[in-house]
């Protein structure tokens, strides 16, 4: 009779480890808090031209958009009207993506230490479990 994944591996090694790997890997997400700075008056993006800083808010960001919506709405075979919105579409999304910020939520040595030793240990097991197994174990 095949085990797990059609090798001789144990079904049983198999459904602990998946068991600890989901769970250890739930734990490990929900003890990561995501909080973001984005809004209209952040800065988005900077450069540097003749020794002064100039900085790319969110908010002049939405202009080019509203531009280039206008200019589809008004003829929708305007490239740069499409261009000029994908644009600033796209410079809209990865300001929001770069905004977000990771943390780890206060807790113990024992916590951390439990949720890598559920997780990772439930991966091996449960990688353990689709190899193939001697048909003898000594």
């Amino acid at each position: 009779m095949k085990g797990a994944g059609g090798t001789s591996g144990g079904t049983g090694q198999f459904l602990l480890g998946l068991v600890m790997m989901a769970g250890g890997f739930y734990l490990l997400l929900n003890a990561i808090r995501v909080t973001s700075r984005f809004g209209f008056g952040m800065h988005l993006y900077g450069f540097q031209m003749n020794g002064a800083m100039y900085n790319i808010t969110t908010g002049m960001v939405v202009i080019p958009f509203i531009f280039g919506i206008g200019m589809i709405f008004y003829n929708s075979r305007n490239l740069f009207g499409w261009l000029l919105a994908g644009g600033s579409l796209t410079a809209l999304i990865f300001g929001v993506i770069a905004s977000i910020e990771f943390s780890f939520r206060m807790m113990s040595a024992f916590d951390l230490i439990l949720i890598l030793v559920l997780a990772f240990g439930g991966l091996g097991l449960f990688l353990r479990s689709l190899r193939d197994m001697p048909e003898e174990i000594s």
